[in-house]
């Protein structure tokens, strides 16, 4: 089961490349998105033709759907991982009748895993502070390292939208236009503390370590890695992770949380959840509201603590 053939190329693989394509190009997907996308599709396309029930997305029924989800539930998948599988199978679907390339949705129908709601994690304030203290600002590293931290926790950027930042748009900036998930724009706002690490950043640091580049001509991305090229996204992570650790002993804890921090924090301090949700980029406020029940959390924790009847 699940076996797969070696140099094979069908119309159901074109079909989830085109798909993948157009999450990655037109949309604005994060990379991370489109990888767990495209290895759920190969992995339902490969059950499909491996069990003899579909060699054409056409030909996949509800019942073949239904059959895919019995399968992961007894290999002991979790319902926020079938849940996801739904959605990459479901939006696949989306894209294939708006090309017309399937007249049916099997999925139509198929109720997707209820997923558990899980708050956010977040950093205390004083947790935050020994995070951005962390890194060795003696270094050309440890400037980046403070800058990024910096950016992060001042923005409440994405990871991807981070990634993509140019020097030149941040030079003696205030503000920032993003543009984040579904090529949607917004303006995120620059501190005085994160303007200041990545005005030192790109007069001490980031000369250092892009004459380290080979002779490509200059990268214009703001945050390069010990080589002088681009830093990635999984750079980006095992940075914070790494001074994560450092600082507050904390595992498992990586630069969406950051992202968390930052709403919390901002609510906590009264501010409006529109202009919150404005700030985050979110779609819709259903997204933004789950910081509101992290701060109600927080307020009970002091209150029980500081009360002396609570």
């Amino acid at each position: 089961m699940w076996q797969h053939c070696p140099g094979r190329v069908d119309d159901m693989d074109d079909a989830i490349d085109a798909f993948l394509t157009e999450l990655r190009e037109v949309r604005g997907i994060s990379g991370a998105t489109v990888r767990a996308y495209g290895g759920d599709l190969r992995q339902c396309a490969e059950f499909f033709r491996g069990e003899g029930l579909a060699e054409r997305w056409a030909d996949v029924r509800p019942a073949h759907v239904r059959r895919v989800l019995a399968h992961l539930y007894a290999c002991g998948y979790a319902r926020t991982t079938v849940a996801r599988k739904v959605s990459a199978v479901r939006g696949l679907y989306r894209h294939l009748r708006a090309r017309g390339e399937t007249a049916s949705d099997p999925t139509v129908g198929i109720r997707t895993p209820r997923r558990g709601r899980r708050l956010p994690r977040f950093l205390f304030q004083t947790d935050v502070e020994k995070l951005l203290a962390a890194p060795d600002e003696s270094k050309p590293l440890g400037l980046r390292d403070r800058a990024l931290l910096e950016t992060l926790y001042a923005t409440g950027v994405r990871v991807a939208e981070l990634v993509s930042l140019k020097s030149s748009e941040c030079r003696d900036a205030s503000e920032l236009r993003i543009v984040g998930k579904g090529g949607r724009e917004r303006v995120v706002l620059l501190g005085r503390h994160a303007q200041e690490a990545i005005e030192r950043y790109l007069e001490e640091g980031r000369p250092h370590l892009l004459a380290r580049r080979t002779p490509q001509g200059e990268d214009d991305r703001l945050f390069l890695n010990a080589r002088g090229g681009a830093l990635s996204d999984r750079g980006v992570r095992r940075i914070v992770h790494r001074h994560m650790l450092t600082a507050c002993a904390q595992h498992g804890i990586g630069p969406h949380a950051l992202r968390h921090t930052f709403a919390t924090h901002l609510l906590e301090a009264g501010a409006d959840l529109r202009a919150v949700q404005e700030l985050l980029g979110h779609a819709s406020l259903t997204s933004t509201q789950i910081y509101t029940h992290v701060t109600r959390r927080r307020l009970r924790e002091v209150y029980d603590q500081a009360h002396p009847r609570a």
